[in-house]
């Protein structure tokens, strides 16, 4: 079963993105590059509750 989540920037803290993902196959919190339209620039965003 998917579960959905939230991504949130490492710079400034907004949260930014939601997705799903499969906690059987990744059960560690989800980290990807993705556009912060607030930094406007590139930045880490990882997953939040």
């Amino acid at each position: 079963m998917r579960t959905r989540i939230t991504l949130a920037c490492t710079e400034c803290k907004n949260r930014n993105y939601n997705t799903t993902k499969d906690k059987k196959t990744h059960p560690e919190r989800m980290e990807i590059r993705k556009y912060c339209k607030f930094c406007k620039t590139h930045t880490t965003h990882k997953e939040t509750k």
